[in-house]
């Protein structure tokens, strides 16, 4: 065992070389923000969508466009309104007179990563065709389907539901997010560097680093890191405790509707071994499951109007639920 151990750390040392010069390249851009950077590389490495909240400003679509610049993928942004049709993201066939056939208009869902701008802002009929393209990475037009590129990643942003004219998503379908990001403002020091940076000589332009082939052996890397039975169980006694606390000694049953779904603990196990990745290493620790927990959880389990009332967050609830849960 402790071979295995030691051979996969020796791999993931050789196959995680490229993340140092990736971080070094973003923040030549992005000032700050490590937070959100490192959880879009866990998405991106675990090929799982990513759901960003916070108010506009926040350098969202900066992060998302330069993750695609610093790996050799191209990039779409798709603006989400409330006029925006199934069509204008997947695309249409167009009728040619001539010779009397339909050709197929491909539209902007055809990129490598999408970034959805504000989700919520948009009608059920939109988010659903693009849930349906994250869930099966395939898009039909007319008769005909298209398979989506490799790697096909949706990081789709959302202002917080309090604001004027937002549409929450359905339980259902933000479920498919693999992570729910809460973006928050950056520090004096790093706003401060922010607005040199912007108002000075601009902001500086970055190049690939990586390729899609190295982000495929990596992502191939990250599927492998040895993970323990204790850590195993430990992943699946924090989920199976947000749908039956009471079963764990834990009396807060009154403050969740719904808990983790199986889901949860697939991207939970899925994102602790990516960040045990970033950090070099080729095993989990419980600590990389405690660091991801929140960012995997939030928007799986649903407080009751009692926690709301309480003014109780999914996050204070995640949080009683790790602190109380032995760890291996």
């Amino acid at each position: 065992m402790e071979y295995e151990v030691q051979a996969m750390n020796e791999r993931v040392e050789r196959e995680s070389r490229f993340v140092p010069e990736l971080q070094k390249a973003i923040q030549k851009v992005i000032v700050g923000q490590r937070y959100l950077v490192d959880r879009l590389l866990i998405g991106i490495l675990c090929d799982g969508h990513v759901l960003i909240e916070g108010v506009p400003g926040l350098a969202k679509t900066l992060s998302v466009k330069t993750l695609a610049s610093v790996i050799d993928t191209r990039f779409q942004r798709i603006q989400f309104t409330p006029d925006l049709l199934p069509a204008d993201l997947l695309g249409t066939e167009i009728y040619n007179p001539k010779d009397h056939t339909f050709t197929s208009k491909r539209g902007p869902i055809f990129a490598n990563l999408i970034l959805a701008d504000e989700i919520n802002r948009a009608p059920a009929k939109v988010q659903s065709a693009l849930l349906e393209c994250m869930q099966e990475r395939q898009v039909t037009i007319g008769d005909k389907t298209y398979p989506l590129a490799f790697p096909f990643l949706v990081m789709a942003t959302q202002n917080p539901i309090e604001q004027e004219g937002t549409y929450p998503l359905p339980e259902a379908q933000i479920d498919r997010f693999m992570l729910k990001l809460r973006v928050t403002y950056p520090s004096r020091d790093e706003e401060k560097a922010i607005m040199e940076a912007v108002t000075g000589a601009g902001l500086p332009s970055v190049t690939p680093v990586i390729n899609p082939d190295t982000l495929r052996k990596a992502q191939a890397t990250v599927r492998e890191i040895y993970m323990d039975e204790k850590v195993k169980n430990y992943i699946l006694d924090v989920v199976f405790a947000t749908r039956d606390p009471k079963s764990f000694g834990l009396d807060i049953g009154h403050l969740i509707a719904y808990g983790g779904s199986p889901r949860a603990t697939i991207f939970l196990a899925s994102a602790a071994r990516a960040h045990a990745f970033l950090r070099g290493r080729g095993y989990v620790t419980p600590e990389d499951v405690k660091a991801v927990g929140p960012d995997v959880l939030r928007h799986r389990v649903i407080v009751t109007y009692e926690a709301e009332a309480e003014e109780l967050t999914s996050d204070a609830v995640i949080q009683r639920i790790f602190d109380h849960i032995d760890v291996p």
